[in-house]
């Protein structure tokens, strides 16, 4: 009875001992091999991240037209565009568009031709807003326009070194003559080297000039709400609009009929430290900083002073920026329209601030 049950029980123990023997020894060879082809396979490359382009800009192109094929009614925004500001009707810088201040210089044109006033570029604004000759023109790169490029200051007391706050670049001369967008100038000249121009380059760009000055303005209205400034003769025919920016503060908004007291073409500004507290620099100077002229100058290439203390109507370096509630109480205008605004007021004129 010993006998059996010893064998009984001993048997099926060595059985499964020697299964396991085989598991282990299929493990290790499967780790074996599964170790070789790992490190026997080729390294696989993995691609360096792309790196991000830049969006390559459309090109804006617009056809040849004859001049016999003038006067014409405007077909799209860009069109409307420049007839508008043929007439002194700003839609701000042009950039083919429709934006806030163009929508605006639609709504003024619609006014002065007895259009129901929508805002909206319709069938009966395109008909009466006629084109009088081709959209765009040539503009040549002289050797003048290159030898007045210069960089500009970083500060205040680096500006004040400097001998005049010039352009700084050639894009952005041209697009100030044209009353354009950098972008728009770039898109029309798609195959130019912006970065190393030569004079001689021929470029196209938006044909807009002002209406020649024949009189003076017999008064000005800035109006607040809507951030713009408009021109009247003395039969009140309207005679500009301008996009306006005006003081961030509230409180630094004037109410009420001013007077111009002084037109200053291409001027310098004082930059007094004690007005400009919000400024890191400001608070390191102890005197008054004289800025030189140039377009770049803080106050742009026109200065009209108003009769309340350093108030007044002028220029900007910045004229995508117009029409934005930002400035210090002074009422800012791009360069272009600062400057042919200089030339219709006088000294004396009336100038009225409404809410």
């Amino acid at each position: 009875m010993r006998r059996n049950s010893k064998s009984s029980s001993s048997r099926p123990r060595r059985k499964w001992r020697g299964g396991w023997r085989w598991l282990l020894a299929l493990a290790v060879l499967a780790a074996a091999a599964w170790f070789w082809w790992r490190h026997e396979q080729p390294a696989k490359v993995v691609p360096a991240p792309a790196k991000a382009v830049a969006p390559r800009l459309r090109p804006f192109i617009v056809a040849p037209e004859s001049p016999a094929g003038f006067p014409r009614p405007v077909r799209d925004v860009f069109e409307a565009q420049v007839a508008l500001a043929r007439r002194a009707i700003s839609p701000g810088p042009i950039d083919a568009a429709l934006g806030s201040q163009t929508r605006k210089a639609i709504l003024v044109f619609q006014k002065t031709a007895n259009l129901p006033a929508t805002g909206r570029l319709d069938a009966d604004t395109r008909g009466r807003l006629m084109l009088a000759a081709p959209l765009v023109t040539t503009y040549v790169v002289t050797t003048n326009d290159l030898a007045r490029l210069q960089p500009l200051g970083k500060t205040w007391l680096a500006k004040s070194q400097q001998p005049a706050l010039e352009y700084e670049t050639e894009l952005e001369l041209v697009a100030e003559k044209s009353h354009s967008r950098p972008e728009l100038i770039r898109r029309l000249n798609l195959n130019v080297n912006w970065t190393n121009i030569a004079a001689e380059t021929v470029l196209q760009v938006p044909d807009v000039d002002y209406p020649a000055v024949s009189n003076k303005a017999a008064f000005a209205v800035i109006h607040l709400a809507d951030k713009f400034l408009e021109a009247f003769d003395t039969e009140t025919n309207l005679l500009t609009h301008f996009p306006c920016s005006i003081a961030a503060n509230v409180e630094k908004r004037p109410v009420g009929e001013l007077y111009v007291i002084v037109v200053a073409p291409n001027p310098n500004y004082t930059f007094d430290p004690e007005l400009f507290p919000e400024s890191p620099e400001a608070k390191t100077l102890d005197q008054k900083l004289i800025i030189p002229p140039g377009p770049n100058n803080p106050v742009g290439v026109a200065w009209i002073g108003l009769d309340k203390i350093g108030y007044g109507i002028h220029g900007t370096p910045v004229p995508e920026q117009v029409g934005r509630t930002e400035s210090h109480g002074c009422f800012r205008l791009a360069n272009w329209d600062a400057e042919y605004l200089s030339r219709l007021v006088w000294v004396g004129m009336p100038v009225l601030v409404e809410p």
